[in-house]
């Protein structure tokens, strides 16, 4: 391979990274806006919502480590995909018990996906930039986790606005790493 070819790949690898993070926290914010306008008058609305982030989480790390070089080569994203739709199955079926174990759910899942989003950005860390703001997400994430588990604990019952605080904080991560990602790529050019 020519070094010519390498910069390419790079070049279209670091424009895939840039739109997925777009993507991720465009899907966030739409998410964050139904979950506090929509979901408080319809629990319907809210289970769907529930169950929809975890399921998304796992579409999206799915697409992105086959875009990436495949599972294989991308195996904390896919340990994350079986995290993710594992808890999208506990969500349905605490869905029928309460909110207190939905909200537990959320916070196991918070922890191992945090974990997993972080050592995808530590690998991450030498071919691309804006991995900062993903490694603190991935760190947010998980202690995040650990208050839901508390949350869950307690005798008031949480509703998805405990979730959409945790979502509203990702998707300002993914918006804040699509963004660097762009200004960095427009100061190589100028610098080009």
């Amino acid at each position: 391979m020519k070094p010519y070819d390498v910069a390419l790949e790079t070049a279209e690898d670091t424009h895939w990274l840039k739109q997925y993070y777009f993507l991720r926290g465009a899907f966030s914010v739409a998410w964050v806006v139904a979950a506090i306008a929509i979901a408080p008058s319809s629990a319907a609305v809210a289970a769907a919502l529930l169950v929809a982030y975890p399921a998304w989480d796992a579409a999206a790390n799915y697409l992105d480590a086959l875009r990436s070089g495949g599972l294989n080569q991308n195996r904390t994203q896919g340990f994350n995909v079986l995290v993710s739709l594992a808890t999208t199955i506990a969500v349905i079926l605490a869905l029928q018990v309460s909110m207190n174990w939905v909200v537990g759910i959320f916070g196991a899942w918070a922890i191992l996906s945090g974990l997993l989003q972080l050592g995808t950005a530590v690998r991450r860390w030498k071919s691309f930039g804006a991995q900062w703001a993903m490694v603190l997400s991935g760190g947010q994430s998980a202690l995040a986790g650990g208050f839901f588990i508390f949350q869950a604990t307690m005798s008031a019952i949480p509703s998805i606005a405990n979730v959409a605080g945790y979502a509203a904080v990702g998707a300002l991560y993914f918006l804040v790493s699509a963004v660097w990602l762009t200004v960095t790529g427009w100061r190589r050019g100028a610098a080009a």
